[in-house]
């Protein structure tokens, strides 16, 4: 695995097992990994990017493993709620920081978007 990948499910899930030590929990983190091969190569191929917001993101005409990008979408979307809950915070404000140490990790020519909405390969 990534290095890189690996340390996002790593600071990903820290706040899903401080709240919940549960198979749910386990459940989670067994798909996002299991997705990370597809994920990385969507990267790679510039099929997909990292929005703002923290996640995935179809590049424009692209179409492919869609049911991918909303599942991770999805498992990230649940993370980022249970690490606000503890926080006292927003999952919007969660997923934006997430965003920021995404982008700063970001391989050479994965695209990205910036705090301003706009797209760029890193």
């Amino acid at each position: 695995m990534h290095s890189r990948t690996k340390l996002w499910v790593i600071l990903a899930m820290v706040g899903v097992f401080l709240f919940v030590g549960t198979t749910w929990a386990q459940d989670l983190k067994a798909r996002m990994e299991a997705r990370l091969p597809v994920i990385k190569d969507l990267k790679v191929r510039g099929v997909v990017g990292e929005n703002n917001q923290g996640f995935l993101e179809l590049r424009p005409g692209q179409t492919e493993k869609q049911d991918v990008v909303n599942a991770e979408n999805q498992d990230r979307q649940a993370v980022y709620g249970q690490i606000a809950k503890q926080a006292g915070t927003d999952p919007k404000l969660v997923g934006q920081r997430r965003a920021a140490q995404i982008a700063e990790k970001a391989a050479p020519g994965e695209w990205i978007q910036d705090a301003g909405g706009q797209w760029h390969q890193k």
